[in-house]
């Protein structure tokens, strides 16, 4: 089960276009599976982005065991991928495990 927090929601097949391409903010989706150690290394940098950058960014997590099409729809090759929609579009993508401080930098340059 995915560690999820009260800011970070799970995305599935039957969610994705209401809360990742019709949100009206910006929507980091952390693409992970539960085999994976990057993965699970991950987990908490991201549910610390969730906790730290509410007002700019909504977090989602998505399992592409449970959901192949949706990672093959975006290109998902290895995990964890975590990929910035804007506007409903990809607009931004960080493959590999990087510590929270990493990633917070690149996160800011994609939303500027």
């Amino acid at each position: 089960m995915a560690e999820t927090t009260a800011n970070v929601v799970e995305v599935t097949a039957d969610n994705f276009q209401t809360e990742v391409l019709q949100s009206d903010k910006p929507v980091l989706v952390d693409f992970w599976a539960e085999w994976c150690g990057p993965c699970r290394l991950m987990s908490p940098v991201v549910a610390e982005l969730a906790s730290r950058m509410t007002d700019r960014v909504r977090v989602a997590k998505l399992n592409v065991d449970q959901h192949p099409d949706l990672a093959g729809e975006y290109g998902v090759m290895s995990i964890p991928t975590l990929i910035l929609f804007v506007g409903g579009q990809a607009k931004a993508r960080f493959v590999g495990y990087k510590p929270a401080a990493q990633v917070e930098s690149w996160l800011n340059q994609s939303l500027a």
